[in-house]
């Protein structure tokens, strides 16, 4: 039996910790038509989620993830594709879980079905939207998604291993898709402990590229037990640890004022791909650097659907390892941030939704 109502956690304001309202009287929502109901089994927390509640999205916001503070500010650019965000609004980008219901048009053989969510909707109209930040996510204990979104996933791992994959994995992939990562090729990869820099670390080594990943001094061994080749610290000058012209490719979900030696170490026809940028999102760029090495830079937000698909595959083929710093119930989804902030961990937090 489904219940009427549900346990979730509601993001009222752009703002601190204090935004986020765990309640046990929220209305479960009904699948319409080709959509299907899931009921949430665990959930994980991604630079998104807070980046959304700060309102760091805004291009009125200059600093890092760290620094940001939204306070009162009503930002009307501050969702993650430029539009003005209504509250309150369930958020959670990543999560594993079972169908329980399914709306018009839908199969009732998919019913019990154990599945990922692919977080990038594409509306028939040609219009994308992104789960847990467009529309209502996964820090709740059931949520709605198109049918074609609810990928199938046979796995021996847990919902709570799972669900740490989808976000930043597909973040990854699409990087290292986009930049053409091949064999035998050199690709830097920054903030590699972090949920999407681990999961590079892990899926460029699949490619047999050579990885040298930069973290904090603390977790170098813990990033190279992950396939690393060479782990430096963040602190090193970059140019005098590795050389110009070194690199083949840069994988960035940093930014910040590190983006000028990133530049410096790529071979002439090298490429930048980035999909974040935690230390900063304004950075200086010499126009010479681009066009005399003859550089290609990529900015990745829209993979295509086949890349949540190839996920699934080293998944099912268990080619790739969960990397869980912490779990929380979803009644703590604050403190679950809070954790998140002081960027101690390594891999993913996860939320355990259903206990």
């Amino acid at each position: 039996m489904i219940p009427p109502l549900m346990s979730a956690v509601l993001l009222n304001g752009h703002g601190g910790l204090d935004q986020l309202a765990y309640r046990t009287d929220v209305p479960v929502p009904r699948p319409g038509l080709s959509e299907v109901l899931i009921e949430v089994g665990a959930a994980a927390l991604n630079n998104t989620d807070l980046n959304l509640r700060m309102g760091w999205y805004s291009k009125t916001v200059a600093t890092s993830t760290a620094e940001t503070t939204a306070g009162d500010t009503v930002h009307q650019d501050a969702g993650w594709s430029g539009a003005a965000l209504s509250f309150p609004r369930i958020q959670g980008v990543d999560a594993c879980g079972r169908i329980v219901a399914v709306g018009v048009g839908v199969s009732s053989d998919r019913l019990g079905e154990r599945v990922l969510i692919d977080p990038i909707l594409r509306d028939p109209d040609g219009r994308t939207r992104y789960f847990g930040s467009d529309c209502p996510g996964a820090f709740a204990n059931f949520t709605v998604v198109p049918s074609a979104n609810a990928c199938r996933i046979d796995s021996p791992l847990s919902d709570a291993e799972l669900a740490s994959f989808p976000c930043a994995y597909l973040a990854a992939e699409h990087m290292l898709t986009k930049a053409s990562v091949t064999a035998n090729e050199c690709v830097l990869i920054t903030g590699a402990s972090g949920g999407v820099g681990s999961a590079a670390v892990q899926l460029a080594t699949l490619r047999q590229a050579r990885v040298i990943a930069i973290s904090q001094p603390t977790k170098i061994a813990s990033v190279k037990s992950l396939g690393a080749y060479q782990v430096l610290s963040r602190d090193q000058a970059l140019v005098d640890a590795l050389g110009a012209h070194s690199v083949d490719v840069v994988i960035d979900v940093v930014g910040g004022p590190a983006f000028t030696s990133l530049l410096a170490v790529l071979k002439p026809h090298g490429r930048y791909a980035v999909a974040g940028a935690i230390a900063g999102p304004l950075v200086s760029l010499d126009l010479r650097t681009l066009y005399l090495k003859d550089l290609s830079f990529f900015g990745c937000t829209i993979p295509p659907p086949a890349i949540f698909q190839q996920l699934i595959h080293y998944l099912q083929c268990g080619a790739l390892k969960p990397i869980i710093s912490a779990r929380f119930p979803l009644s703590e989804l604050a403190q679950a941030q809070a954790a998140f902030l002081q960027k101690s961990h390594i891999g993913k937090i996860v939320i355990q939704v259903k206990s």
